[in-house]
């Protein structure tokens, strides 16, 4: 019996660490509102091309480090962006919380997520953003994964689209795959994203699993 256990969950606390660093006896209610507050930040971003968001709580202070390939469009001109987004992040935590928040304590830092193309979120979102603008599948699938193979550091790329492709009156899947991606070596660092393109037909899921080399744990030099 096949079962499947998602690439990035998989590795963590081997060579992966968590999107949210804290801990608090609040476990429930923080967790629940860190799940909200990225899922809210991601519909918001969805433009952006925002690769990772990571919360960091000490204390009543709330850190959102965000990861973009665009960071230009997010801070704006003078910082502009940064501020607004502050203001509607300071806004949700009060819907979510159901009581005003001390708008010091939310700091919002934004990152450049440099080659795109070895990032799967990022590569996820080009491939729904292209379907969105209605481009041949085959064509959109061939040429991403070209482009991702070409960029250093990957070693092998999978891409999977499921959902009615071309505006079929059936739904199928197909995929394209080039290189290797072991899935069940726990030192292979496998980068996985999906994404939903939304078109005039119905939804597209949009799955890329990228391949990075092995990471080998240093040997701690012990001294008598």
């Amino acid at each position: 019996m096949g079962q499947k256990t998602h690439p990035m969950a998989l590795r963590i606390g081997i060579f992966r660490g968590w999107a949210s660093k804290w801990f608090a006896l609040d476990y429930k209610e923080r967790l629940r509102e860190d799940i909200l507050l990225r899922e809210w930040l991601r519909k918001r971003l969805r433009r952006s091309f925002v690769n990772e968001i990571l919360i960091d709580r000490s204390g009543a202070t709330i850190k959102v480090h965000i990861s973009t390939s665009r960071p230009g469009m997010l801070i704006g001109r003078g910082g502009a962006g940064i501020e607004e987004l502050k203001r509607t992040v300071l806004k949700k935590l009060e819907e979510l919380r159901k009581q005003k928040v001390n708008p010091v304590d939310i700091r919002i830092e934004v990152q450049e997520a440099r080659n795109a193309d070895s990032q799967a979120a990022l590569v996820a979102q080009s491939v729904a953003e292209q379907l969105e603008r209605r481009l041949p599948f085959r064509r959109v699938l061939k040429r991403t994964l070209e482009r991702t193979m070409a960029s250093p550091g990957v070693g092998g790329a999978r891409i999977a689209i499921a959902g009615r492709l071309g505006g079929s009156e059936m739904s199928r899947r197909e995929w394209i795959a080039d290189g290797k991606v072991p899935l069940h070596t726990f030192r292979a660092d496998v980068d996985f994203a999906q994404e939903t393109a939304y078109t005039t037909w119905g939804t597209i899921g949009v799955k890329v699993w990228l391949y990075k080399g092995e990471v080998f744990k240093e040997k701690e030099e012990t001294t008598d």
